[in-house]
């Protein structure tokens, strides 16, 4: 969408413009831009926006989205997390659909409309976890958490191959009516399919419907328990276990959002792929980690299973594997150059890799506390929002007066410090047990919801495991 000729003219930094004559100096790229670079204009839109201004309206998703979690998680957990999950996804593609127009009005609309879709996007996940706490067995939490959070990889694959052919043929607008159009389609699947709990779904067997309740050991009283409960709010908050999962929640962000929102400007600007090659090489990695997660958390599961490794372990291995494995990768990445096969390869393992927390930290608020997984969730996604915020800023400062991998070096060691900051809260203090505080006081021969029953976990093998 930006005239990156324009802006480099006017000195209000590359925003994104491949700048070969600058990356020729640095004495680490020079040589491997030369050899490896393919000569061609920059790819310019219509709007001369300054680098400031571009990581302004990156960030405006972010406003929004930390506003919302809070009282989206708490409204869902009470009322209908279905409906939040709808009106949430409604007012994106309003946004989404407006976006051309406002754009073109002034970056200022375009930044409410961003702000709007924060709003929208921020109650997601808390009422995904409200569901997933719902519909879950404990046995298959792992897998049914990494189907429903490794789908936000999925829809980065398939749109940014999708966006990149729409812009090239079509033109920039088109992705956002196309896009918006799509998302429209699924609000009425979503509002038809799905419901908030297995009592009140029409579309599954009662066989699958009894399975669900007993491993959950949801009442029929549940929904009445829920509009009664009170959040702990100072047991969550002295809790190690739920700080732990709010460090590692918050510190993943800086390295998930680096990879999402900037990976494409680096490897247009340090390793000077066209748009069209980025697009492909930017999703690649995605898949890998839609993949990947599906195995890992299959995996754990059946090793929790098999009662070979506790919950507890299991978070750690998956919360380990998505902060090591990228933090090694990233400090090779600094000093490697532009060898440009090996930075793909590099980046694909590290992309991939983080898909581990979707069964890691990202499946460890229902563990501890599945009667408040949606505010647990909503408390550590809105910290854990401040890095989207401060990542395309902190980048586009760095960047806007050094555009060669000098500047990406200090990104990078960043990164690398939040995920030793994470990897080793998390060992040290996470926990896949059910906490204390998650009990809800009840009046006398009234059923507790979500709340295991030790009896019966003696009897069932399956519950057992989700014990241990």
């Amino acid at each position: 969408m930006v005239n990156h000729t324009a802006v480099k003219g006017m000195g209000g930094g590359h925003g994104g413009i491949s700048l070969n004559s600058s990356m020729h100096s640095d004495p680490t790229c020079g040589e491997d831009v030369s050899a490896n670079a393919t000569a061609s204009p920059p790819e310019d839109g219509p709007f001369i926006w300054t680098s400031g201004i571009q990581g302004t309206l990156l960030s405006a998703y972010f406003w929004g989205y930390i506003v919302a979690q809070l009282p989206g998680g708490r409204v869902a957990e009470l009322f209908s997390a279905k409906w939040v999950m709808f009106f949430s996804v409604a007012i994106n593609v309003v946004c989404t659909l407006l976006t051309p127009v406002m754009a073109k009005l002034h970056f200022g609309a375009l930044i409410a409309m961003r702000i709007g879709e924060g709003i929208g996007g921020g109650v997601t996940f808390p009422s995904m976890h409200v569901m997933l706490a719902h519909w879950a067995p404990p046995n298959e939490r792992s897998v049914m958490s990494s189907i429903v959070y490794a789908g936000t990889a999925l829809g980065t694959v398939i749109f940014m191959l999708v966006s990149g052919i729409i812009a090239g043929s079509v033109g920039w607008e088109a992705v956002f009516y196309i896009e918006g159009g799509v998302s429209a389609l699924w609000l009425l699947l979503w509002a038809v399919l799905t419901a908030d709990t297995p009592q009140s779904q029409r579309f599954i067997s009662e066989e699958e419907r009894n399975y669900i309740v007993t491993s959950l050991h949801q009442g029929s009283d549940q929904k009445k328990h829920e509009e009664q409960h009170k959040m702990p709010w100072k047991a969550v908050l002295t809790s190690p276990a739920f700080l732990a999962i709010l460090v590692a929640h918050t510190c993943s962000n800086w390295g998930w959002y680096m990879v999402l929102i900037e990976l494409p400007l680096y490897m247009k600007t340090v390793l000077n792929f066209k748009i069209s090659e980025n697009a492909v090489l930017t999703a690649v990695p995605f898949l890998c980690m839609w993949l990947f997660s599906m195995v890992f958390s299959k995996t754990l599961d059946t090793l929790r299973e098999k009662k070979i490794i506790s919950t507890t372990v299991a978070r750690k291995l998956a919360t380990g594997c998505a902060s090591i494995i990228p933090m090694i990768c990233f400090i090779i990445l600094c000093y490697i150059g532009c060898q440009r096969t090996l930075a793909v390869v590099l980046m694909t393992i590290a992309v991939m890799c983080i898909g581990g927390m979707f069964c890691g930290f990202l499946s460890n608020h229902i563990d501890i506390a599945p009667n408040f997984a949606g505010t647990l969730m909503a408390l550590t996604n809105t910290v854990a929002t401040i890095p989207g915020i401060v990542v395309p800023v902190f980048v586009g400062k760095l960047t806007e007066a050094d555009h060669t991998i000098g500047a990406w070096r200090i990104i990078f060691w960043t990164t690398v410090a939040l995920y030793i900051v994470e990897a080793v809260v998390y060992m040290l203090f996470a926990s896949g047990e059910e906490q204390k505080w998650n009990e809800i006081e009840e009046s006398p021969g009234e059923a507790q919801p979500l709340k295991p029953q030790k009896e019966e976990i003696k009897e069932n093998k399956s519950e057992v495991v989700n014990a241990a």
